[in-house]
């Protein structure tokens, strides 16, 4: 109901969603829940909020480089659940999504790990690694516990594909701007309107558009295409891995970058109006 809510708001608004990504436990504990404050606080609508795994496929050399630190400080997944439930006390209206890998939900078992997520107050899982053809042996454990599933939409996936995508996506469908990684390329490419079209004839659920957001003008070509929301995630944890070390200059640089990218977010429908 959250993410119901949340896009309800934004469409009366003419505005687009920010959602950032940063992972779970990065630098540090008491440093992640500061970095989840800062993203609120400098205009996130929603949260995308990721566990650090050893072989991250979708993501590009940045989210990988970040995913050493809470792995050398073994910061596991219950840390990670228990990082979750405190924002959760703190931000009771925020949606929450998860972006995790399939492994880590097998390690603890799919009802634990859906348990634990609901517990958590989580509204959505996206599974990076598992395709909507597979999306079977998740979504019956996830309705179970009210979690919203979340599928990746590729920009060269069949009709047939989309249709599935469009059915069984919950809360958001992330649509991918371009194929490959994240955070490889410096320009996105803009999402294909025809293919946001197909989607949304299919009663998606709202698009929200990844892989390749970095700047404002992306923002800005992203409404154009017609999604309902974009998420960052590599140019923010970029921000982490150059200032970890220096917290207060990290918290600063993520504030400025977040509230830019947020307030572009929430006019760029009335400037491609």
């Amino acid at each position: 109901m959250r993410y119901q809510k949340m896009f309800a708001e934004k469409k009366q608004l003419n505005e687009l969603a920010y959602v950032p990504f940063v992972l779970l436990g990065d630098p540090s504990y008491l440093q992640s829940f500061k970095i989840i404050q800062t993203l609120i606080d400098n205009g996130a609508d929603a949260l995308e909020l990721g566990f650090a795994f050893s072989d991250p496929v979708a993501d590009g050399p940045v989210i990988q480089e970040a995913s050493l630190r809470p792995l050398a400080n073994d910061f596991n997944v219950q840390d990670g659940f228990k990082l979750l439930k405190e924002v959760r006390g703190h931000y009771p209206d925020i949606p929450i999504g998860l972006l995790t890998y399939a492994n880590l939900v097998f390690a603890q078992g799919i009802e634990q790990y859906y348990r634990m997520a609901q517990e958590a107050g989580v509204d959505s899982v996206l599974i990076a690694d598992c395709p909507v053809e597979e999306g079977g042996l998740f979504t019956a454990v996830a309705s179970q516990y009210s979690i919203d599933t979340v599928f990746i939409a590729p920009p060269d996936a069949s009709d047939e594909t989309l249709a599935l995508v469009a059915n069984n996506s919950k809360g958001y469908t992330y649509v991918l701007s371009r194929k490959g990684i994240t955070g490889t390329e410096v320009s996105a490419t803009q999402a294909n309107s025809d293919f946001l079209s197909k989607l949304k004839s299919f009663d998606s659920a709202p698009l929200v558009q990844g892989f390749g957001i970095s700047t404002v003008e992306h923002v800005y070509q992203a409404a154009e295409a017609g999604v309902d929301g974009v998420i960052t995630g590599s140019a923010l944890v970029k921000l982490i891995n150059q200032y970890y070390n220096e917290p207060k200059i990290m918290l600063d640089e993520i504030a400025q970058y977040a509230k830019t990218m947020a307030e572009a977010a929430h006019q760029a429908q009335t400037i491609n109006q």
